[in-house]
């Protein structure tokens, strides 16, 4: 199995921007940094990794070991061809246990939420053996896409979209944004399986990339294209996104002609930018364009714009993410200024390290307050940023 060209695409992009003399040293310092804090945090990790099962967490088993095991393999300065740290074969080992007969991946629920994520972290350690099993769980992501009403037509605002799934894939869940960006994640990089087939490749399913960007066009806030009666038409929540169509995880406006407006936010608008561009969007679509400006003008590394400390840290996770995957350097605020996103978010993530060297947020929901899961947002994000500095 030919799948070289699967863990080079998984890294990240070099950037090659005028770089003042302050600056270039001003990174090679941080990347320094970073190293320091990410062993510690794999330290942390490694710590808290169940020994005789290989597992991280017990709320959702297979996420968290396939973040960990991102991790590992992604850590600074690990080269593709090094062999995948023994901690992390064990966690590898515990996600094909979970190896369901429908082909996902998971232990009851949240199906297509913890598929996607394991498939992306096994396709950073691919193995012949392990192929048929790989292009099941492709399969399996690819089925729970929704399709509801008259087939094959987008008819309905959640067509195209996945949730975090069932085990049934002809009883497709109530799509969101997220999930979604999770499935669109998996199958942009385990598209390699394909190519390796040559011909019978082809006859693989594919999922209807058309429909999944409809559906992530119905999440946007943006009027030109998504004429949902819960679309804002304040500027300032332009070309940002929702969590789901008609359904927000922030704020909400009630406007003068009777509506409820849904105000965009941070983490799920890097997580619609994501979902465009692993759909195959350019970044000159306007669509694109659109996140990119409301991501701009509504930079901070204090909070998730629109829902304050809440999910900062997948906030963190989505950045670096989809920054790097654009291949953007730096952004321009709204008033004007000109940020190294990069650094700042290095010395940010740094300086809120903890003593044992994990992270976690003190605003509890998703989960992000469980240090293991804030730790691996944390790790996967510096991991990113160092790669691009």
């Amino acid at each position: 199995m030919k799948l070289i060209a699967t863990t080079l695409a998984l890294t990240l992009p070099s950037m090659l921007l005028a770089q003042s003399a302050t600056q270039a040293a001003r990174h090679e310092s941080l990347k320094q940094e970073i190293r320091l804090a990410y062993d510690r945090g794999l330290a942390f990790l490694k710590s808290q990794q169940n020994a005789e099962t290989g597992q991280w967490g017990e709320a959702e088993p297979v996420a968290f070991t396939a973040l960990a095991v991102m991790a590992e393999v992604l850590a600074p300065g690990r080269k593709s061809t090094d062999a995948v740290p023994a901690n992390a074969e064990k966690g590898y080992a515990f996600l094909l246990k979970n190896v369901q007969p429908d082909g996902g991946i998971y232990v009851k629920a949240r199906a297509n939420y913890n598929t996607s994520l394991a498939l992306t972290a096994l396709m950073l350690n691919p193995k012949q053996e392990n192929e048929p099993t790989l292009l099941a769980a492709r399969r399996f992501v690819v089925g729970q896409q929704n399709d509801f009403d008259e087939k094959g037509k987008t008819d309905n605002p959640f067509d195209g979209g996945i949730g975090y799934g069932t085990p049934k894939p002809d009883k497709p869940a109530h799509a969101d944004l997220s999930n979604t960006h999770f499935a669109l994640e998996a199958l942009y990089y385990s598209q390699a399986l394909l190519a390796d087939k040559g011909d019978a490749g082809k006859d693989e399913p594919q999922l209807n990339y058309a429909a999944a960007i409809q559906f992530i066009q119905n999440c946007q806030n943006r009027p030109e294209t998504n004429q949902a009666p819960w679309v804002s038409t304040d500027k300032a929540d332009a070309g940002g996104f929702i969590y789901s169509p008609g359904e927000t995880r922030g704020k909400t406006e009630e406007t003068k002609d009777g509506r409820t407006a849904l105000r965009s936010y941070g983490s799920i608008s890097y997580a619609g930018m994501l979902s465009f561009i692993y759909a195959g969007l350019e970044k000159s679509d306007p669509r694109v364009q659109a996140v990119m400006q409301w991501l701009s003008e509504n930079y901070t590394l204090e909070e998730n714009p629109g829902v304050g400390p809440e999910g900062l840290y997948y906030y963190y996770h989505t950045m670096a993410k989809a920054l790097a995957i654009a291949d953007v350097g730096f952004l321009k605020t709204k008033d004007g200024k000109t940020v190294d996103w990069r650094a700042d978010l290095a010395e940010k993530l740094l300086n809120l390290q903890q003593g044992n060297g994990s992270w976690a947020n003190s605003a509890g929901r998703w989960m992000e307050s469980d240090p293991v899961l804030a730790t691996c947002y944390t790790l996967l994000a510096l991991a990113r940023v160092h790669e691009s500095l």
